[in-house]
């Protein structure tokens, strides 16, 4: 039986790829008010800007390939149960081959009403753009299926159990500052095995954490030399 290896992966995995990260130096925070883009207020105040604003990222996306990193924890499943949480709204784990992802903040490539959340689309690469007028099958505006700042996280009760059930906790490319996707540290139970892949210094509560400092992809090499 595989052990089950539960990734939680954030910002820091996709850079690579080079897709912008929101809170580093030159992020996209610094160009576009978080008030503005990524919460229910400035829908409401500005929904054309908002859409504008994720179609410029889904184009960005588009462009984009899996890194390294995305095809090496794919290629783990040869040898875990992995289980993908992630706090990116790309779809490059997916690309790589990994099956099993749990996308916690939503993701760019599918459009939800908001009028009916339960109503959610693909969006077709080749119209990839969400405009205003564009609506769902009740008549309510589309708007992208994303978590924005101010909204519950749906799935963070599966994530929860998803890592409670952990015999490797690895943590990629996230400061662990945005909760509740942070707290799922605290659903590692005591005495499993918990890293941490990141060049940066990140500070938690917890003292048993592996630190590799290094990115994402020179990180997951150094990690299957240690788990495998």
């Amino acid at each position: 039986m595989k052990r089950r290896l539960i990734v939680l992966t954030g910002a820091g995995m996709s850079a690579e790829s080079g897709i912008a990260t929101f809170r580093d130096s030159g992020g996209l925070w610094e160009k576009y008010p978080v008030e503005q883009v990524a919460t229910p207020e400035g829908f409401d105040a500005d929904p054309e800007l908002v859409l504008n604003f994720y179609n410029m990222r889904r184009r960005e996306m588009l462009k984009a390939k899996p890194n390294e990193g995305h095809r090496m924890l794919a290629e783990l499943e040869n040898d875990f149960d992995v289980h993908i949480i992630t706090q990116n709204i790309d779809n490059l784990h997916e690309q790589a081959g990994s099956s099993r992802v749990l996308h916690l903040h939503g993701e760019l490539m599918k459009a939800r009403s908001t009028g009916d959340d339960s109503l959610i689309y693909d969006i077709d690469p080749l119209h990839c753009d969400i405009r205003l007028g564009d609506l769902c099958e009740k008549g309510f505006q589309l708007r992208p299926h994303i978590v924005w700042f101010g909204e519950a996280v749906p799935l963070i009760p599966e994530a929860e159990e998803i890592t409670h059930g952990a015999d490797i906790f690895v943590i990629i490319g996230t400061s662990l500052n945005v909760y509740p996707a942070a707290g799922l540290l605290n659903e590692v139970k005591r005495n499993i095995p918990v890293y941490l892949i990141d060049p940066k210094e990140v500070h938690t509560r917890r003292y048993d954490i592996h630190h590799i400092q290094k990115g994402a992809s020179e990180g997951i090499i150094e990690l299957k030399k240690i788990i495998l």
